[in-house]
């Protein structure tokens, strides 16, 4: 089945991250205020609908649909974004993602039931660096204090080897989420199948373990 997610806000964040989601097979209802971002975006999405996403009383209009996630990306209307956020926990949506404008926001959103809080600012700083220690990194994205996501070129000793002949959890405390190969990202993959050399593998895990692989 189809993870579901609803994403508040269209602006460039919030429209690359639905359209990023769209793109990974996942049904995408996309909601924003503005009656022309939802139109740009209605053929590319599951749902686009707009709505007043600062008014409670039409978020919760939207109805769960068995949705796995929300990411509310709001940050330069906190008002909205907070509110957002709240009713997104009252509905019962398992996991909520929100994109801060400072620190001080970022904190009032984790209060209110933010599970992941980015600061895209502070992060892409953080990738950046990250980034640069190492070549073996291709992108670096902190998910929260002491939890990263990393992707990582597969190692010349893993070639030829699959994800449970490797004993990755075991043996490094981390997981394997995704593998991407020729541009494309499979979540869905079979951990028995051997890796090849041209393979990206996406891991995610205290950043303390993350750090062996520098």
């Amino acid at each position: 089945m189809k993870k579901q997610y609803v994403v508040f806000g269209l602006g460039n964040f919030g429209r690359s991250v639905a359209l990023t989601l769209e793109q990974l097979g996942c049904d995408v209802v996309a909601v924003d205020s503005s009656l022309e971002k939802v139109q740009e975006i209605a053929d590319l999405v599951s749902y686009a609908i707009r709505a007043d996403v600062s008014d409670p009383d039409s978020l919760k209009m939207l109805g769960t649909r068995n949705l796995d996630g929300a990411v509310v990306a709001l940050s330069d209307n906190l008002e909205a974004s907070i509110m957002a956020t709240i009713v997104s926990k009252e509905m019962g949506i398992p996991y909520i993602l929100a994109k801060a404008k400072n620190e001080l926001h970022e904190t009032v959103l984790t209060k209110v039931g933010a599970d992941i809080v980015v600061y895209p600012e502070r992060d892409m700083g953080a990738r950046v660096a990250k980034n640069l220690m190492s070549s073996a990194f291709t992108d670096w994205i902190e998910l929260s204090t002491d939890y990263s996501l990393m992707e990582k070129q597969i190692p010349e000793s893993w070639v030829g080897k699959s994800i449970v002949d490797l004993k990755i959890r075991e043996r490094y405390h981390v997981n394997v989420v995704g593998l991407l190969e020729n541009g494309e990202m499979d979540v869905d993959f079979d951990p028995r199948m051997p890796l090849s050399e041209k393979m990206v593998v996406a891991l995610v895990g205290a950043n303390k373990q993350l750090e062996k692989f520098r």
